[in-house]
């Protein structure tokens, strides 16, 4: 097996040690193919020896903390010499040491075939939960199900999945519901003005409630109700604290913009004293073949190298400072949502950094007793695209209009085949199941701020230029802008890292929103 693994290494530019290459000897070739390759990322030796793995323990035993891998790269250091009992840490474990925050939902990748059925499965648990949302709903009054509708039933409600949704010649709408015991239609007459403007953001695999009456052939919706969030009090920290989002960083790309986000690090250190946790929602680095001209577009072209430039720069980021990262679309992920967080094969150099969180995305954080909802947003684009008054309005210049759509919805992505995602065997995983005091997202590379029924909405911007495709799409990114939240006031600051020279003309530098 030897002459094996000193193949695999010298076709990948490095070499190993006589000690070293004895005791990847007594392992499986297969094991030892990925022990020497992730050691290799993280060392960044041509000769990988003994005293390069001690200088790097601790990132080496980060990187291998499932389970299985574990034990044998702890059995290898202790064959080498190294001491591994102070080195041991998980990221649970970090997280039970410091007690300033919890990780309230992650979720992580399970592998397993999935079927049809699973996407039955998946769709009856959305609705039955839905369902136990809405019936608590007090306007909801006299609620039966659709097969116990007869003849001339006024002063009923309903509760149901949208199954098709359609416009007549005299401009009514026509919805198709259905639950467990059947299907109905219902009309939504256009003089009704208040409901009507209800049934228009309707979508396909929306979970609705209606209070309404007719017959089984149809009935008439006198109102629509959707499952919604509520939050009876605004949740504030005791101490004076503050957390910033960014996202959509794109280390990597051509258009990355390095001198602003430096900037952004050091006002970080030397002024933003009070500053205890940033949020990094998704699109860390611009990755590779995202799509296919991508290659010219980048000037770091090995997704490792991307990450550990960016570890390089959180790395600058003073270490008392908590740091949670989801991925995006551009990660080393699946794309399917819910997307486990950053793979560690290709971000060891991250994982290596103590005060640094890699998450789920989506992925709900505590800090300060304030709940936020992380989610990078791939759907926003589906909501405005589907929803009207969001398509004539330019919704992609207010994002956080979208998201108020999601609250209302309590899914983050509710339209099945727009959003690429992986059934749940036993709960929908991007319905919004706990309500959060914060939701932030990305993706649409410009900032906005506002909030419903008290759940402040954070929008981020990015740290990238604009764009030949978002010219093309017609996009107006608005880059370099960081959103500092005072967790005990609750008021935002939008912080301004942009040069003078770079913008037609520059904002303010702090512009404070009351939340």
């Amino acid at each position: 097996m030897g002459s094996e693994i000193l193949k695999y290494c010298l076709e990948r530019g490095f070499l190993l040690d006589k000690e070293i290459l004895t005791l990847l000897n007594q392992i499986d070739i297969e094991i030892a193919r990925q022990i020497v390759e992730r050691i290799n990322v993280i060392c960044k030796e041509r000769l990988i020896t003994k005293s390069c793995i001690s200088k790097n323990q601790s990132a080496i035993q980060y990187a291998f903390s499932s389970e299985g891998d574990k034990k044998i790269v702890e059995k290898l250091l202790v064959n080498l010499g190294l001491q591994i009992e102070i080195t041991k840490e998980t990221i649970s474990e970090r997280q039970e040491s410091r007690q300033d925050f919890k990780i309230l939902q992650n979720f992580t990748e399970r592998s397993r075939k999935i079927e049809v059925v699973d996407f039955v499965k998946h769709f009856r648990n959305r609705f039955e939960d839905m369902k136990n949302l809405l019936k608590e709903r007090q306007e909801l009054t006299n609620l039966i199900s659709i097969n116990k509708i007869s003849e001339d039933r006024p002063g009923i409600s309903l509760i149901g999945m949208v199954y098709s949704k359609r416009v007549t010649k005299n401009k009514n709408i026509i919805l198709e519901i259905e639950d467990s015991t059947g299907k109905i239609s219902v009309l939504i007459n256009h003089n009704r003005q208040e409901v009507y403007e209800k049934a228009k953001n309707v979508l396909i695999d929306d979970v609705i409630g209606l209070k309404c009456g007719g017959s089984r052939e149809i009935v008439f919706a006198n109102d629509i109700i959707f499952p919604d969030v509520f939050v009876q009090e605004k949740k504030r920290s005791s101490e004076d604290e503050q957390a910033i989002f960014i996202s959509d960083v794109h280390v990597g790309s051509i258009n990355f913009l390095e001198k602003n986000f430096l900037k952004f690090i050091d006002w970080i250190n030397n002024e933003g004293e009070k500053v205890r946790y940033i949020f990094m929602v998704g699109d860390n680095i611009d990755g590779v073949g995202v799509h296919p001209t991508q290659e010219s577009f980048l000037n770091i072209k090995d997704i490792r190298d991307q990450y550990r430039k960016l570890a390089e720069y959180l790395s600058k980021i003073r270490k008392n400072i908590k740091i949670f990262i989801c991925p995006g679309q551009h990660d080393a992920t699946r794309l399917a949502e819910p997307q486990p967080a950053i793979e560690k094969e290709y971000s060891a150099d991250l994982y290596a950094l103590e005060n640094v969180f890699p998450v789920s995305n989506p992925a709900m954080i505590e800090v300060a007793g304030l709940k936020v909802l992380m989610y990078h947003g791939d759907s926003i684009h589906d909501y405005i695209n589907e929803i009207e008054y969001l398509r004539t309005n330019r919704g992609q210049d207010t994002p956080a209009k979208a998201v108020k759509e999601m609250l209302k919805r309590r899914h983050l992505a509710s339209m099945h085949s727009y959003a690429v995602y992986v059934p749940d065997e036993e709960h929908d995983s991007l319905m919004i199941r706990d309500i959060p005091d914060i939701i932030t997202t990305g993706e649409m590379h410009r900032g906005d701020i506002d909030s419903y029924n008290n759940i402040l909405i954070i929008c981020n911007s990015c740290w990238q230029k604009t764009t030949p495709y978002e010219e093309k799409m017609g996009n107006h990114p608005i880059p370099c802008k960081a959103h500092l939240l005072n967790l005990k006031t609750r008021e935002v600051k939008i912080l301004d890292f942009l040069e003078e020279e770079q913008q037609e003309k520059k904002p303010e530098l702090a512009i404070e929103v009351k939340t």
